[in-house]
């Protein structure tokens, strides 16, 4: 076997590393931070920008990192520590921060009138108690990842801009001793909820829990009274005109016709039905208009077992062809454990969680007891029935095209885990949650839906291909402790890792002796101890010129699949070693992740460890 020295260079770097430093930009920040404001009780004494340690940030006061093998500053907290000075500016290179917490001190100027230049991914904003005065600018309404925003105790004037409202994630609002006047803001996030305090101590506000705002005074009654009767006319004619439009739709309806193939689709559309019988489809995307039930039937063949593209543990996915042409995908989910106000919330949240490894999330539909998911269609199936060809004459991917699936599935699992906030854990990872659009890019489905099952349900009891017992995936300790983890994820994808080097099945392998009982892990691990992993590598891939590489992708998947879950490598890692084996094809993109650190070490001592390795 012949090997590439860069590559193996690159590879045994990564897995023996834990990716301990922090970025270039983290460390300008803090330090653009500290010196712009004053710090007079010495509160910011650990940051000590001269030990040449960039991995010391996350132990500076109030800095927290993302997590013990990323060092990237996630939140700042600064509250009650007496710092003074203005807005600090610095922030902005601290690129991955998404809480910020300046509260408590005496950090007096205006806020930035390109706030959201600054702090553009932070959920989490609290500027309450320091000396803020002016206006609050509008671009906070660009923010638009803010689930909480505290402005209270300054000396902020003016309107609250009405454009705050068009925050649709928002949960905490508050602006109370302050000098605001005029409407309080309109959220359009039906779940927030804000009180009567949350505005308190301000003189000048009113509208939603405060008393409603004056209009101007009206010189006479004559104008009222003639406004009263043209709008009692007006409104005699709207409600008579929505009278017509009901009766007519009602007999609409009773002269369709309803032939119905199964018996859930006649439970859905039959006598017992919601009496609103067209429901509505929210739709995320403008591409697609809005639909109802009945479209969505139509589309399905009345959810037909022949448009089944396949069900998984969160539900069954139909293919769907609407009367215009378009194609999509229209999942059914098991019964799920939130009421619709939880479920739209979820919805709306899940619809905004975009990359370009992820299926889009499209729409969704519900009604009393049923939930439907609409995603775009993805005309190349699934990981699996692509790796688990049924026709002798449907054709066997080739080996660069399953690297390519891998290193993107894993990009997108990587910004679920690192980069998407808050963090979503997928768990439920398997080659079915991969899809393939027309040009074999990975699009994985279903993430975020373990929140709306039966936690237990979703994770110990699954329907894969009208098979029950599809275990493979699951980490063994998630048995123990029931508890989802990202290193549980990341077990899970290194079992799809393992279907890609071998072609075999998680809970059946083909090529093992009939007395072995095991699954895929565990035939692995057997053939590890044994000295004899070459032979678990798919007979279609040998000898073509790719041996070094996938040898290399086989021990990331054995890394994976490790017992212990603190001795796997994040998402992250995984994503990054992948990308070092696909290093001379054509996979990167304009948006990759930082691979290697500028200073990733000197020459000898990585030849060091490549001696030091059997690679």
């Amino acid at each position: 076997m012949v090997f590439d020295f860069n590559l193996v260079s690159i590879f045994v770097w990564l897995i023996l590393t834990k990716f301990s430093h922090a970025l270039q930009s983290d460390i300008d920040c803090l330090r653009a931070i500290k010196g712009s404001l004053q710090d007079p009780l010495n509160n910011l004494g650990s940051w000590n920008f001269d030990n040449g340690t960039k991995s010391s940030i996350c132990k500076f006061t109030g800095i927290d990192c993302w997590h013990e093998d990323d060092n990237k500053v996630l939140n700042i907290k600064l509250s009650g520590m007496g710092l003074k000075g203005d807005f600090p500016l610095g922030v902005s290179n601290c690129s991955s921060m998404t809480g910020l917490d300046l509260s408590n001190n005496n950090i007096r100027g205006n806020i930035p009138n390109n706030i959201s230049k600054l702090i553009g991914f932070v959920t989490s904003l609290d500027l309450s108690s320091n000396q803020f005065l002016g206006e609050i600018p509008v671009d906070l309404a660009n923010c638009t990842y803010l689930n909480i925003l505290k402005l209270d105790d300054n000396r902020l004037t003016g309107l609250i801009p009405p454009e705050i409202g068009l925050l649709n994630r928002m949960k905490t609002f508050s602006v109370t001793k302050n000098q605001l006047s005029g409407p309080v803001p309109q959220f359009v996030n039906s779940t927030i909820v804000i009180e009567a305090e949350s505005y308190a101590d301000n003189a000048g506000l009113c509208g939603g829990p405060l008393p409603p705002c004056r209009g101007p005074p009206m010189k006479t009654r004559t104008p009222a009274i003639i406004g009263a009767a043209v709008g009692g006319v007006a409104l005699a004619a709207l409600g008579f005109t929505i009278g017509m439009f009901l009766y007519l739709r009602k007999l609409s309806r009773k002269k369709e016709e309803d032939p119905l193939g199964n018996k859930w689709a006649k439970s859905i559309k039959g006598a017992k039905r919601i009496k609103a019988r067209y429901l509505y489809l929210s739709m995320f995307e403008k591409s697609v208009s809005k639909m109802s039930l009945n479209d969505l039937m139509k589309a399905t063949d009345d959810f037909s077992k022949e448009n089944i593209i396949g069900s998984g543990r969160t539900g069954t996915m139909y293919k769907a062809l609407l009367q215009d042409g378009t194609s999509l995908m229209v999942k059914r989910l098991q019964d799920t454990q939130h009421s619709e106000k939880e479920f739209m919330s979820e919805m709306v949240t899940l619809g905004n969680v975009k990359h370009r490894n992820l299926v889009p999330l499209i729409g969704f539909c519900l009604t009393k007891k049923e939930r439907f998911l609409v995603y775009k269609h993805m005309p190349n199936g699934t990981l699996h029935d692509k790796l688990h060809i049924m026709n002798d004459g449907d054709k066997i991917m080739d080996w660069p095209l399953r690297l390519k699936i891998a290193i993107r599935a894993a990009k997108g699992f990587a910004w679920l885990h690192h980069s998407c906030n808050p963090r979503i854990i997928h768990r439920n990872i398997s080659s079915n949650c991969i899809l393939l659009d027309s040009d074999y890019e990975p699009k994985i489905s279903d993430f975020g839906l373990a929140r709306l099952m039966n936690p237990v349900d979703t994770h110990l009891s699954t329907f894969v291909n009208g098979e029950f017992g599809d275990l493979g995936y699951v980490a063994p300790e998630y048995a123990r402790t029931l508890v989802a983890t990202p290193k549980g994820d990341v077990y899970s994808f290194g079992v799809v890792l393992l279907e890609l080097v071998t072609r075999e099945k998680p809970t059946y392998v083909s090529k093992a002796p009939e007395s072995f009982k095991g699954n895929l892990v565990e035939w692995i691990t057997q053939l590890s101890s044994a000295s004899k992993l070459h032979d678990a590598i798919d007979g279609f891939l040998v000898g073509k010129g790719f041996d070094s590489e996938i040898f290399q992708f086989l021990k990331v998947a054995c890394n994976c699949v490790l017992p212990g879950h603190k001795e796997r490598p994040t998402m992250f890692e995984v994503y990054q070693l992948l990308r070092a084996i696909g290093q001379r094809y054509d996979f990167t993109t304009e948006d990759e992740i930082l691979m290697l650190s500028e200073d990733a070490g000197d020459a000898d001592q990585l030849v060091e460890l490549i001696v030091a390795r059997d690679v």
